[in-house]
């Protein structure tokens, strides 16, 4: 019987020992897999990476897909009541044991009240369909006859007698037909029985990569690799990890792990032999400059976790926090970052590409910005049963003090703002304690359980809503490929706040002022173009150029920068690449690519300041931002300045469309 979780409540989420107590859900992708920069697993660019001005994130990004999505874990249940089946016959395939149980799980919580029969049914039928393409040519003979076997038990759902049938339809071999292939089948029929966009039952390899990418959290020694000159380079060392307390740094080569030579191995063959579980030992051997030898180090790996905040000073004065996901510990991190950002004279919080993540974590976030006694968020759930589905709405309350309660703050949202995320840019904007400003968020206001199975599946489904702390539901409608459905704005119905602002109700979030952020021009687009036809490593030759000009700067104790010679040799290298100089001696390519170079130099010198500096140039919603903060002196003031360009911004729209 798998364990059960507890929810967030108004007494578990606050900071303290209890944090650990939590649900252990998060939000994920589906289908999809979080893209690292480290974790040793090195720097995975390719040159659809190209479009520059969108690759905000420095240690993770997720790929660009909206099937985005908020979890909480599944409440607490009576020991009796909740007692899923445990008592298949020995010899049962596991699979029959992790079906049973997600049909188990779907019944007594999926917000929609399935009956077991229905999603037995389902199931069955999912096997059907696929049974009914491979026995086209076998109507009549064995095939065939299996195949009226299944119908007849989605007559009169079996679970035992569907155990038996499906290894006699695999010994036919027909097609290729494996066991696995027909159990999954009829997992597929179960999970499109739901009609849930967000329901998603994970394979063994799936969970565990799932519980890393929501978590932050792996077992290795804390290092980011990736492939430069044809070496696996150290290019970063996090904190307080087993890789910075033996004495590995940045731009130490790979060149062996425990007895094997690693030095013409990948990234990922690296990553694969340094990683292992906590607490046992791995070799690993480095080439340094001006050591004749491999040096080696013994290494114990240990659990290591990646942050999810990262924060700097811009050259403004502006204080300057990423969140790129609401990570666990995620509200810790921005604690620290707040302290440390308390005597800027604004602060920018940007939201932007963060699919969101552990619901205590998004109310512990809101619960740095807003005053005591604030309501965070609400959650209207499915109260876990039989039967007609019943629901239980829970409020959460701020309970801690207000933190930098005297800076203007703007926060940055695009469409694939979601979730979790959207929950504290929500609050904020509803109590009138942030700008909102970029674009519309994804609108994802339901809330998914994920539910621990056997043999170390998990399934995802969807047992309720969250809504604002004006009660707005963000929910946007969807099809199953997460394609917004037509809507009329002017129908939506709308909101107060303290202070008289009008927010729409639904749909995500509306920010109270919109920018825009694509700035890729036409020639730039050609350019990524060529690069990707032509199969040019760009976004390698650029992680290249800013690790060597950022060990530059640093062993000189300069600041991050980019020499007129290191970009010219850059660019010979392009051409040596494929380019052709015509192409690059264009202005408008150089000056997109000496942007691109700045931002990696900055990136590796971990200056996230200096990388916003540079990106601000092209980013007309974060320079917009810093604009509006540093003309207001206040959040009422700020708000009266995003008026004002509001304002402007409709008019001068309004006179381009005039005229004879």
């Amino acid at each position: 019987m798998p364990p059960t979780l507890s929810v967030a409540t108004k007494e578990k989420y606050p900071f303290g020992p209890e944090v650990a107590e939590q649900s252990r859900a998060t939000a994920v992708i589906p289908g999809t897999r979080l893209r690292t920069r480290g974790l040793e697993k090195g720097t995975y660019e390719n040159d659809a990476d190209a479009e520059g001005a969108r690759m905000k994130h420095r240690f993770a990004t997720m790929t660009l897909i909206l099937a985005l999505f908020l979890t909480v874990a599944a409440p607490s249940l009576d020991a009796q009541a909740t007692a899923i089946r445990s008592d298949a016959v020995v010899g049962d395939p596991p699979e029959l044991e992790i079906l049973e149980e997600a049909v188990e799980a779907i019944t007594r919580m999926h917000m929609d009240g399935f009956s077991d029969t229905r999603l037995w049914e389902a199931a069955i039928g999912g096997l059907t369909v696929l049974l009914r393409r491979s026995s086209e040519d076998d109507a009549t003979g064995p095939f065939g006859e299996l195949l009226t076997r299944v119908e007849a038990i989605g007559e009169s759902p079996d679970p035992e007698a569907l155990a038996e049938i499906i290894p006699q339809i695999a010994r036919l071999q027909v097609d290729g037909v494996s066991d696995s292939t027909l159990w999954e089948a009829a997992i597929d029929g179960l999970i499109q029985e739901l009609d849930d966009p967000y329901a998603e039952l994970f394979t063994q390899i799936e969970s565990d990569a799932w519980e890393e990418e929501t978590t932050g959290n792996y077992s290795g020694i804390g290092l980011q690799i990736t492939l430069l000159n044809e070496e696996v380079t150290v290019t970063a060392v996090f904190r307080s990890t087993p890789a910075m307390q033996v004495g590995i740094i940045v731009g130490d080569v790979i060149v062996g792990v425990n007895t094997n030579d690693a030095s013409d191995w990948s990234t990922g063959m690296a990553a694969d032999s340094i990683r292992g579980p906590s607490g046992t030992d791995v070799l690993v051997k480095i080439k340094r400059g001006g050591f004749d030898e491999p040096i080696g180090f013994d290494i114990t790996r240990a659990q290591v976790h990646v942050p999810a905040v990262h924060y700097g000073v811009l050259e403004s004065g502006i204080g300057y926090v990423l969140l790129d996901r609401v990570a666990r510990n995620a509200a810790q991190e921005m604690n620290a970052a707040l302290a440390e950002l308390a005597d800027t004279r604004g602060l920018v919080i940007d939201l932007r590409r963060n699919p969101g993540g552990f619901l205590d974590e998004s109310l512990m976030l809101a619960d740095l910005f807003l005053k005591p006694g604030s309501t965070l968020a609400s959650t209207v759930q499915r109260v876990p049963g039989d039967g007609a589905p019943e629901t239980q709405t829970d409020s959460y309350t701020d309970r801690w003090p207000e933190l930098v309660a005297d800076l203007p703050i703007v926060v940055l949202v695009d469409r694939f703002t979601a979730s979790g995320a959207e929950i504290l840019a929500g609050a904020l904007q509803d109590f009138d304690r942030a700008l909102v400003m970029g674009e519309r968020t994804f609108g994802k206001g339901v809330v998914q359980t994920v539910m621990p199975l056997p043999y170390d599946r998990r399934l995802r489904f969807t047992t309720g809503s969250w809504h604002t702390p004006l009660g707005r539901s963000l929910q946007r409608a969807r099809d199953r490929q997460f394609r917004p459905i037509a809507e009329d704005l002017d129908t939506f119905p709308r909101v107060r706040t303290a202070q008289g602002r009008s927010l729409i109700n639904g749909g995500g979030i509306f920010p109270d002022l919109a920018v825009a952020d694509d700035t890729t021009t036409l020639v730039e687009r050609e350019l990524i173009q060529s690069v990707n036809e032509g199969q040019i490593p760009l976004g390698l030759r650029l992680a290249e150029l800013g690790f060597e000009a950022a060990t530059a700067r640093m062993a000189a104790g300069d600041a991050a920068g980019l020499t007129d010679t290191e970009f010219d040799d850059f660019l010979a290298s392009l051409v040596e690449e494929g380019l052709t100089e015509e192409q690059l001696a264009d202005p408008d390519i150089q000056t997109y690519l000496k942007w691109r170079a700045r931002i990696s130099v900055a990136q590796r010198m971990d200056d996230l300041g200096a990388e916003a500096d540079v990106r601000m140039s092209r980013d007309p919603v974060l320079s917009e931002a810093v604009r509006l903060l540093q003309i207001s002196s206040s959040q009422r003031q700020l708000f009266r300045e995003a008026d004002a360009e509001r304002d402007r911004r409709e008019r001068a729209a309004g006179s381009q469309g005039t005229g004879g």
